[in-house]
């Protein structure tokens, strides 16, 4: 036991409440692997591998520590059982997915022993998911980076944590944490730890190219926006003149959107046949036009350009808000050991009425 064990800590078999979240083209095998080793949850970004990719990612974290990690589903994806399988066979402790799953794949998974994971964004997608028995919740609040709401997570979190009492669904909080003091705000909330992507995105072993990196560093607090010209869906980014570009045009995304889609369809291996299946399904499930699935399948690729090939000019970069207040890039030992300290020094402090 430690000053900062929760049950969110308990659940997962880690020192730290803190969980870095699987961020596509960023949260591979060294990041996950560093957060693990350095007593947080690690999660890799499967979407945007291919089941070969992630199975050689899953024995590179396993080689580099014996921590317990995890790995982020799309529900939708048209090998999810197969993912979710890999997850099984592999003895993977942790399964997260950033959109709602199917109950049959939370039953799965909690029949094989693994620990599931859900991103909401709204007291009632959270009484949803403790109804389908995940074993935690992320309370996503608006400040979030990559798709969000409009709910402060000062406002989401209570009423998640209240939709979750006398439950045993971990509540994790998430949207505007960087720091120990943020980790204090969050258990004083009634989480039980939080879930941070932008500040574990600006570390050493984050692979997002340095130019980029500069980028976030000079970024203010104002320089995030929520759009919906991307997927069609509201996604915060950086505000950069490729992001106004989409937001002003009209037929022309459409139509590099349904390329970019068959490019991502090349990089992850997915069949036409497949790609058009996980459309339809999209279709169904999240009530998108044609137009708004090919933007969502164009939307991978446009974060590739930024995040791996170092090109924001001509890509995306998903971001919380809490980017304007991150200067350093240090290891991610640094980070969790510094968020420590200064966690067990705030709650100290409040102990003792020290103000």
């Amino acid at each position: 036991m430690n000053g900062l064990s929760t049950r969110a800590t308990e659940l997962f078999g880690v020192r730290l409440p803190v969980v870095q979240t699987g961020m596509g083209w960023v949260s591979g095998s060294a990041l996950t692997a560093a957060t693990a080793a350095a007593g947080g949850l690690g999660i890799l970004a499967s979407a945007t591998m291919t089941l070969s990719e992630l199975s050689t990612a899953i024995d590179e974290v396993r080689a580099a520590t014996q921590e317990p990690f995890g790995v982020n589903l799309l529900p939708n994806a048209p090998d999810a059982d197969a993912r979710i399988a890999m997850i099984i066979d592999r003895s993977v402790q942790v399964a997260s997915f950033a959109a709602a799953p199917k109950p049959e794949q939370v039953q799965r998974l909690r029949d094989a022993g693994v620990i599931t994971i859900v991103t909401v964004g709204a007291k009632r997608h959270a009484e949803k998911m403790v109804g389908i028995g995940v074993s935690a919740v992320i309370a996503q609040g608006g400040e979030g980076g990559g798709h969000t709401g409009t709910i402060p997570t000062t406002l989401l979190l209570p009423q998640v944590v209240d939709a979750c009492a006398g439950t045993d669904v971990v509540v994790l909080g998430a949207g505007g944490f960087s720091d120990g003091r943020g980790l204090v705000s969050a258990l004083s909330l009634g989480a039980d730890g939080i879930a941070m992507g932008t500040r574990f995105l600006l570390t050493k072993e984050s692979t997002v190219p340095d130019n980029v990196k500069a980028i976030y560093l000079a970024t203010p607090p104002t320089g995030t926006v929520v759009t919906s010209a991307i997927d069609g869906a509201p996604q915060r980014v950086i505000r950069t003149d490729m992001i106004d570009g989409l937001e002003n045009a009209r037929f022309l995304p459409f139509v590099g959107a349904a390329r970019n889609a068959l490019k991502f369809r090349k990089q992850t291996g997915t069949s036409l046949p497949d790609l058009i299946r996980t459309g339809l399904a999209m279709r169904r499930d999240q009530d998108l036009t044609w137009a708004q699935v090919a933007l969502a399948a164009n939307a991978p690729m446009l974060t590739k350009a930024a995040m791996v090939d170092g090109h924001p000019e001509v890509g995306i970069l998903p971001t919380g808000q809490v980017v304007g207040a991150i200067d350093t890039i240090p290891t991610v030992a640094d980070l969790l050991a510094e968020i420590e300290r200064d966690a067990l020094s705030v709650l100290s402090m409040l102990a003792a009425g020290d103000r």
